[in-house]
């Protein structure tokens, strides 16, 4: 049994106190043990903060972005050591605000995803097609590429360990969302991808998120599909009730 992760993605938001503030906040909103997994993606500047508000929580902690490289003169990067140093469980590998917005390309996120496969940390890779690229009836070629050259070389054992969030791009910040069959039927896509690529175990264990303008909502009707294993939310992880009513998805069915 897959068990649902929900995660807030705060891009480049909160300042250390107000981290702190989200924090206690929504502890108090979701109780010790929330029935899915609970994870936060700060910034860099407030990781240490967050993990010093978290302990004794139910709530997990993960890192936006990392370098593929152990050390070395690159100015303004982080190394999956750090993370690690700073009590990161998790990270993001290629948002499509990375692809996009900082030109990080399938090969650059390929070498990232092979890094943290040595690392304790555990990788949630981001897939998604554009509008374009949906209105010419090209989504799942577009998706299921970023995983084939994204995925390459990884073997099966490393491979169970990643996440996949599905983030359509014409989705995220947008307010539009894709409705729960079409996040169903992408999703369903992905998991078959990794069962034909790599082992039927693979494909029934792994856990894919969607993302793309998650709200209180339309979570559990996203989350009632069979695919989709819970959200990677951007814009309503920002404040504690929103986030937690996500979180509580189950309790507005």
């Amino acid at each position: 049994m897959r068990r649902s992760i929900i995660a807030g993605n705060w891009k480049m938001h909160k300042t250390g106190r107000e981290a702190v503030d989200f924090v206690r906040a929504l502890d108090v909103l979701i109780g010790r043990s929330p029935e899915p997994e609970v994870l936060l993606f700060p910034s860099f500047t407030v990781l240490s903060r967050v993990r010093q508000a978290v302990v004794g929580t139910s709530i997990g902690m993960g890192a936006q972005n990392l370098h593929h490289q152990d050390q070395g003169a690159f100015t303004g990067e982080i190394s999956a050591a750090m993370l690690e140093d700073c009590g990161c469980t998790h990270v993001l590998i290629g948002h499509s605000e990375r692809r996009m917005l900082f030109g990080e390309d399938d090969k650059l996120l390929n070498r990232k995803l092979r890094k943290v496969s040595t690392t304790s940390l555990t990788p949630v890779l981001c897939v998604g097609e554009q509008l374009e690229q949906r209105e010419q009836g090209r989504s799942q070629e577009v998706v299921l590429g970023q995983l084939q050259q994204g995925c390459d070389g990884l073997t099966g054992q490393e491979i169970s360990r990643i996440i996949v969030a599905y983030e359509p791009v014409w989705a995220i910040g947008t307010g539009k969302t894709a409705t729960p069959e079409i996040a169903q039927e992408m999703h369903a896509a992905i998991r078959g991808w990794f069962r034909d690529r790599f082992s039927s175990s693979v494909g029934e264990g792994l856990r894919i998120l969607y993302g793309g303008s998650v709200k209180p909502g339309n979570a559990s009707g996203l989350m009632e599909k069979p695919d989709i294993d819970g959200a990677l939310v951007g814009g309503a992880s920002l404040q504690a009730d929103s986030f937690a009513a996500i979180v509580d998805y189950g309790k507005q069915a």
